[in-house]
């Protein structure tokens, strides 16, 4: 792989944009537009529409995250050969970023689940549920069937750690780069958006999501495929002896 150092990067755009997100999440309950989207797909008597439809569940639920994990495993495979083959190893950093990224990306999400305890929309009394619902910094409400496993959204990351492909493109491929970080923003919107139609996430949810597993592939990207520009060398001016004049 080319070793020219890598396009210059916006830390105002890269970093500074997502921790204003975060901070302005934590700063500002969210609870009443998750409450105003949510509340579109939810009949009183019926339940969330889309819970137990064939195409949300089986198809861009169950079908999309085994083809992220597909993805996965190729780029294990992919750095694996790396190290059997001399002719791939100019592969290798590119496919172990791509494998820590999406790996990491993923990896975060169960701990938060369980540390945070916070209930998915379907288990809210508001949805026919019996939980209590509490904003995430809150104390959590006493807990009449069982902690909540839902924030941050578990299946928008298998769309959002795409993101690691725009970062693995953006020195090589800019403008194949540009379209990766479309698809990840495409798939993982889709993603949410399908999961707050079957009540199993608020809008807020996904978010948070999309704001980690950006920050964490950039974070990869700077450990490992970052290049900064080399210092320009200083011409110095010899004596007319010392150039052999």
């Amino acid at each position: 792989m080319s070793r020219r150092p890598s396009r210059p990067l916006r830390s105002g755009w890269a970093i500074g944009l997502p921790l204003a997100l975060i901070a302005l999440l934590l700063l500002v309950e969210p609870t009443r537009l998750d409450f105003a989207l949510s509340d579109l797909f939810y009949q009183p008597g019926v339940g969330f529409g889309g819970r137990h439809s064939y195409w949300l569940e089986k198809i861009l639920h169950d079908r999309a995250k085994q083809g992220v994990i597909l993805l996965g495993v190729l780029a294990i495979a992919g750095l694996a050969a790396s190290w059997l083959q001399p002719r791939w190893a100019s592969w290798r950093r590119p496919l172990g970023y791509l494998v820590l990224a999406m790996g990491l990306s993923t990896a975060v999400v169960n701990p938060l689940k369980t540390l945070t305890g916070v209930h998915c929309p379907w288990d809210l009394s508001r949805y026919g549920g019996v939980e209590t619902y509490t904003p995430l910094l809150a104390e959590r409400a006493a807990v009449v069937d069982k902690p909540g496993r839902c924030w941050p959204g578990g299946h928008a990351s298998s769309g959002f750690t795409l993101f690691a492909l725009y970062f693995v493109l953006r020195d090589r491929r800019p403008r194949l780069a540009r379209a990766a970080l479309c698809l990840a923003l495409l798939l993982g919107g889709l993603f949410s958006l399908g999961r707050v139609m079957q009540g199993a996430h608020f809008l807020s949810h996904n978010l948070w999501t999309a704001l980690f597993d950006w920050l964490i592939c950039l974070g990869c990207y700077r450990l490992i495929l970052y290049r900064p520009p080399q210092p320009a060398l200083a011409l110095v001016a010899l004596p007319d002896h010392e150039l052999g004049g």
